[in-house]
């Protein structure tokens, strides 16, 4: 993108949310990014104006960093619709769905290359769904059909309050290594911030 924000600019966005959910003023699950900041920011150099985004329930660094106005932004993650964030305009989709956006994800690639597009899509994922079957099966028919699609994995270690690696028998995850044109994976801390919470009082 163009007109990225700054690191700062995240982080103060999230900590002025998290400031609202403390104060009882979301009466929703959050989901808060930390720790991620300049890996985002170096996946979003390559990200284009019509080019799509799909990610997760934690998704706020991508809605900003595609373009979503913060007060716009803002005011749907007041509104509760913080794990659920859709803009059609800025073609940015999240769901609150393990693996929800996954297949949606490679039906948009699919179409890009029928219709011959030059866009692409942007897919974010976290470690635990990346050892999913879809997450597996996913990938695998975008890579055979060499779809128009890369496949972002977030790391930050666990499954809500379960250790990812250690739920799998696992020493090191099936995507974890550099990037290779289809994935790209990147390790962060998001201890700050709990799951579905941030920091204080947790809500579900």
């Amino acid at each position: 993108m163009k007109s990225l924000l700054t690191k700062a600019e995240l982080i103060a966005f999230e900590t002025e949310i998290a400031g609202c959910f403390n104060k009882a003023l979301i009466k929703a699950p959050i989901h808060l990014y930390n720790g991620n900041e300049d890996e985002i920011l170096k996946v979003f150099r390559d990200v284009n104006e019509e080019d799509w985004v799909l990610c997760s329930w934690r998704s706020h660094y991508q809605c900003l960093l595609k373009g979503v106005p913060k007060e716009r932004l803002k005011s749907d993650i007041l509104a509760g619709r913080s794990i659920s964030l859709c803009y059609r305009d800025y073609r940015i989709v999240s769901s609150g769905i393990v693996t929800g956006v996954l297949p949606i994800a490679v039906g948009i690639a699919l179409d890009i290359k029928r219709r011959g597009g030059t866009n692409r899509v942007f897919c974010f994922m976290g470690d635990m769904t990346s050892e999913s079957g879809v997450a597996h099966e996913c990938v695998k028919y975008s890579v055979n059909n060499k779809l128009p699609i890369r496949f972002i994995v977030e790391d930050n270690g666990k499954s809500v309050c379960t250790n990812t690696r250690e739920a799998w028998g696992l020493g090191k995850l099936t995507y974890e290594g550099p990037p290779d044109g289809y994935i790209t994976y990147y390790r962060y801390d998001g201890s700050k911030y709990p799951h579905a919470g941030s920091g204080v009082r947790i809500q579900f």
